[in-house]
């Protein structure tokens, strides 16, 4: 039998277990999930992990594009998700100081350090300047389309025709993986490691760097403080990550010592023929923050920037392109006409809507700094956490229409042949207000040179029965990659 005491004290935990839920359903109004006593809307999440992008749409349209999440008890998991393009606007441009990456975004991605994705306010300004001096001038420019055309030319097209010959199946995403490493290494690092050739080599680093990203999905999947348990522990996923990383680091850490011993040996280089590592290195010598901390930081983020992100656009693309044929058709009656690359229309518009549907960084975290108010009517107080999702902004039919579903390159292209202009706040793939992409006209730069050469080659024929659905990750890979035979156009 219990005594009197044991059934005062039990009755009290049920009493306060009670008062903080209806304090959870006061303070985080429009529930975006079922808000279950004391676990909030995990368990609802983590049943519908496997297709968590679509399950947040389907949500998010019952919400009118806003709903609140509310974590279990004492994480600290608590927010707003929204895919409202005036609370992007809002929070994006027109409030952009009240909203920061934050302390808590800076922990997760922590293999990022402290690079211009998870810097705020003078550290990131500062990356910016530094960043747009370099991507925004002609000759680097050339020096990206060059290396991406000989790429093609001497790596992607002997592969290519080697798999035609050979009958063999191969996940594309992979080759794409592998180009865009190789790439992104040569136009950082001034090195190829070669990780695109026949026999699809094993590359530690790039290895290592697939790993470190994966993990870092897995610290927005569980209580904050599980992950940091296991990273004190180093147990599990984070002892997986800590591994993955300092893999990684030992690679970027070498390509650093490997430039610094190379640039003072030779003073002479061109600087048409600089990879931006060594750019840095002169530009900023003899400035203090300027260590190998900061141009490992700085690699860090382009590696980001410059391959996953292009790696997920292309993948859907060929993807979509290979499931709808008259779209296919019209993109080889563009190319046949040998147009160059600023007037491929249809073939932008192709790349756009495929960027609409399957957004490279499916979602945005912010942090308010102050009290505000969003568009939307919900209340936003110091320290919370907002989730803009851009994967369903890009299925939002207040944005795009009833046929938000669709492929349907035409609707970027205007009665004039001309491509049609769409606010940032509504297309959000290369992010909006202060902090759009810089590397917007690159990427298109490299994409087109890819789709145009694959297209006018090689038939793309996606393998039957192959499962298509997006990897949980922070960027928006195909879950078991993409299947694939190659024929020959000739």
């Amino acid at each position: 039998m219990l005594s009197y005491a044991q059934v005062v004290i039990a009755g009290l935990a049920v009493l306060i277990l009670f008062l903080f839920h209806c304090y959870q359903r006061r303070c985080y109004k429009d529930p975006l999930l079922k808000n279950w006593p004391i676990v909030g809307m995990l368990p609802t999440g983590l049943s519908n992990l496997g297709q968590i992008h679509d399950y947040i749409t389907q949500a998010l349209q019952r919400k009118e594009g806003t709903g609140s999440f509310v974590g279990p008890w004492f994480t600290g998991m608590n927010g707003l998700v929204t895919c409202d393009p005036m609370n992007v606007h809002h929070m994006m441009s027109k409030n952009f100081a009240n909203y920061k990456k934050g302390p808590e975004f800076h922990e997760i991605f922590e293999p990022f350090g402290e690079g211009i994705f998870t810097a705020d306010s003078d550290t990131w300004k500062y990356h910016r300047a530094l960043l747009h001096s370099l991507f925004k001038t002609p000759s680097f420019e050339k020096f990206l389309e060059k290396i991406v055309r000989e790429k093609v030319d001497f790596c992607l097209s002997p592969l290519l025709d080697h798999l035609e010959r050979q009958g063999i199946e191969v996940d594309l995403q992979d080759v794409f993986n592998r180009f865009n490493f190789d790439i992104i290494c040569s136009v950082v690092l001034g090195s190829d490691p070669k990780s695109l050739a026949v026999d699809f080599p094993k590359v530690a680093c790039e290895r290592a760097f697939n790993e470190a990203e994966e993990f870092i999905f897995y610290r927005y999947s569980v209580p904050r403080c599980i992950w940091k348990l296991q990273r004190w522990l180093r147990v599990g996923a984070e002892k997986k990550m800590a591994e993955a990383c300092q893999l990684f680091d030992q690679f970027l850490y070498e390509s650093i010592a490997s430039k610094r011993e190379e640039l003072s040996k030779n003073n002479e280089m061109k600087e048409t023929d600089e990879d931006l590592l060594t750019t840095l290195m002169r530009e900023e010598q003899g400035k203090e923050h300027v260590n190998d901390k900061f141009l490992r930081d700085t690699a860090f983020n382009l590696f980001v920037a410059g391959r996953d992100t292009i790696t997920s656009a292309l993948t859907w693309f060929f993807w979509l392109v290979a499931t709808h044929p008259s779209v296919e058709a019209k993109i080889l009656e563009e190319i046949k006409e040998e147009k160059e690359m600023k007037n491929q229309v249809y073939l932008h518009g192709a790349l756009c809507e495929s960027l609409r549907l399957f957004p490279p960084i499916p979602f945005e975290h912010k942090q308010a700094t102050k009290h505000d108010s969003l568009p939307s009517g919900h209340e936003v107080y110091p320290g919370t956490m907002i989730f803009l999702s851009l994967y369903a902004m890009g299925r939002c039919e207040k944005i795009w229409g009833k046929d938000c579903l669709q492929f349907k390159p035409e609707r970027w292209i205007s009665e004039r042949g001309r491509v049609v202009h769409i606010p940032s706040y509504k297309f959000t793939s290369f992010n909006a207000g202060p902090r759009t992409c810089l590397g917007k006209d690159l990427s298109f730069i490299q994409m087109k040179i890819m789709a145009t050469f694959i297209l006018k080659n090689y038939q793309v024929h996606v393998v039957k029965d192959h499962p298509v659905s997006p990897a949980l990750s922070i960027v928006l890979l195909m879950k078991c990659g993409l299947k694939v035979r190659i024929m020959s156009r000739c």
